[in-house]
């Protein structure tokens, strides 16, 4: 099934149903199933007469509006390939991105349009660049007639370079139907959902997870343009959302905002799901405590959507990413790609309908991604490590390989060390980077963002009564704000001296 023909279930049953309200904080737009349905098809045939054609890589670098989504489900109808752009991106990650996919088209809005326009900027010279307010018309047209096969690819959809190399996913109708019908049966959707949506959509959590399950359920989708602490309390506390979906930094954020004045009626409010970077137990305690609501952690990739939830209807455990989901198998491996017995420590491999099939022309990349088990059956890299509860069967993460720090020759996880200093009163943030040792190879060092000063002798004193000596962080480096990408992704990488 593509993804156009998931989307006409709900255009079916209720096309005057509300689809889409784009708020941004000055006026609501409200669009039925039929409407956006009708400016979808009216796109696709202005698209199709300039010369967009099945296959054609059309980038989208726009904010969060309904010329968004209409563009969206136009490229779809077109059998086009919808690259979204991170609308942080600048120079440098704009050619990269540009270059490594030359797209026919380039939509982009006026408020964006600026960066494209940089003299600095070169972009091919058979590359247009369109404004969407441009191309909207008041005369609706039927959208050409194209047959769009489930393999093909809906999406080229850049990893967020998190270790300074973004690589293009190429993900099909097919990965996109897989995670978005998981999700479906393992949330409990239902018609009469209303999810609020503050994630920007050139990333897979918002476009995918939000925008395309509730389109795909029938349910109605309220866009804000960005997150604001504000806007967004305002508008959980109305009564009209039932599903909000956010990274760990908008979740710190609405806590901070919530004890300072806990006042907000959260009661119509059916799931909080947090996702895109891991969520600090603490933060998991603090937002139940003050919302009286359980955090769903779930975890994904650009690379594959969807893979672990934690239950909807069952236990919601802090520090998990819970069970995988339907259709999705995982293994955790040594470094040799041989299992390991549930509860032992190792690299995450996962397998679905789910997951990509390739990085776009990148064949070594592809290549070093996937290893084939003794059924030649290929399994995804995820470079995640963690372990698998014998008891729960629940997946804990403990970081990225690359950022597994070897000290006198254990194995030491930051976020097991980080978990640590975020219970300590004070600390807003940590992170745990390994630093070259002579003696021990690596040591753990600390970056803090805190609010208050503190002892550090004292702070010592609290991690060596959870961790043992190797674990200790050697140093405190107190900053600012941690560098993190559009989604709250920690960069590491960025970290001053790192």
């Amino acid at each position: 099934m593509n993804l156009s023909s998931l989307f006409s279930i709900p255009l079916q049953q209720t096309p005057n149903k509300p689809a889409l309200v784009v708020d941004d904080g000055s006026q609501a737009l409200t669009w039925t199933y039929a409407e956006l349905d009708s400016q979808a098809n009216t796109l696709a045939s202005q698209l199709y007469q300039i010369g967009v054609r099945p296959g054609d890589r059309v980038a989208l670098y726009a904010g969060n509006s309904g010329a968004f989504v209409i563009a969206y489900l136009a490229l779809l109808h077109l059998g086009a390939i919808m690259v979204p752009i991170n609308l942080r991106y600048r120079q440098r990650e704009l050619e990269h991105i540009l270059s490594d996919c030359r797209p026919r088209l380039i939509l982009t809005d006026g408020k964006n349009a600026v960066h494209l326009r940089s003299p600095a900027l070169q972009l091919a010279h058979e590359t247009q660049c369109l404004r969407l307010e441009d191309l909207f018309h008041t005369t609706s047209n039927p959208a050409p007639s194209i047959r769009v096969n489930s393999d093909d690819t809906a999406l080229i959809m850049y990893t967020s370079g998190t270790t300074g190399h973004s690589k293009g996913a190429m993900i099909s109708h097919n990965n996109v139907v897989a995670t978005v019908t998981g999700l479906l049966s393992a949330w409990y959707w239902q018609q009469d959902d209303v999810l609020l949506l503050t994630l920007p959509l050139f990333h897979v959590h918002g476009l995918i997870v939000g925008l395309t399950c509730s389109l795909a359920k029938g349910a109605t989708v309220i866009l804000h343009p960005s997150f604001q602490v504000q806007a967004t309390l305002n508008c959980l506390s109305s009564g009209e959302p039932t599903l909000f979906f956010a990274v760990p930094t908008i979740y710190y954020r609405l806590i901070q905002a919530l004890t300072e004045e806990p006042k907000a009626d959260f009661s119509q409010m059916r799931l909080f799901c947090s996702g895109s970077a891991p969520l600090a137990a603490e933060d998991h305690r603090r937002f139940q405590s003050l919302t009286g609501h359980v955090i769903l952690e779930r975890y994904g990739m650009t690379e594959t959507g969807m893979n672990f939830s934690n239950p909807y209807a069952g236990p919601r455990r802090a520090g998990t990413v819970g069970l995988p989901l339907p259709g999705v198998s995982a293994r955790i491996v040594d470094q040799d790609f041989q299992d390991v017995p549930a509860g032992t420590e190792g690299q995450l491999l996962v397998r679905g309908s789910n997951v990509f099939s390739a990085y776009w022309e990148d064949s070594a990349a592809t290549a070093a991604s996937f290893v084939h088990d003794h059924l030649q059956q290929r399994w995804f890299c995820t470079g995640d490590l963690g372990f698998i509860d014998p008891e729960t069967g629940y997946l804990a993460l403990l970081g990225r390989s690359h950022e597994l720090i070897l000290s006198g020759g254990f194995n030491v996880y930051p976020r097991e060390i980080e978990e640590v200093l975020l219970q300590y009163v004070g600390i807003q943030e940590a992170a745990v980077v390994g630093q070259s040792h002579t003696e021990w190879g690596q040591i753990p060092v600390a970056y803090l963002v805190v609010n208050d000063a503190f002892d550090t002798a004292q702070l010592e004193d609290h991690c060596r009564q959870q961790l043992a000596s190797f674990k200790l962080p050697r140093a405190f480096h107190i900053i600012e704000e941690m560098p993190r990408n559009a989604m709250g992704k920690l960069q590491k990488f960025l970290l001053p001296n790192n």
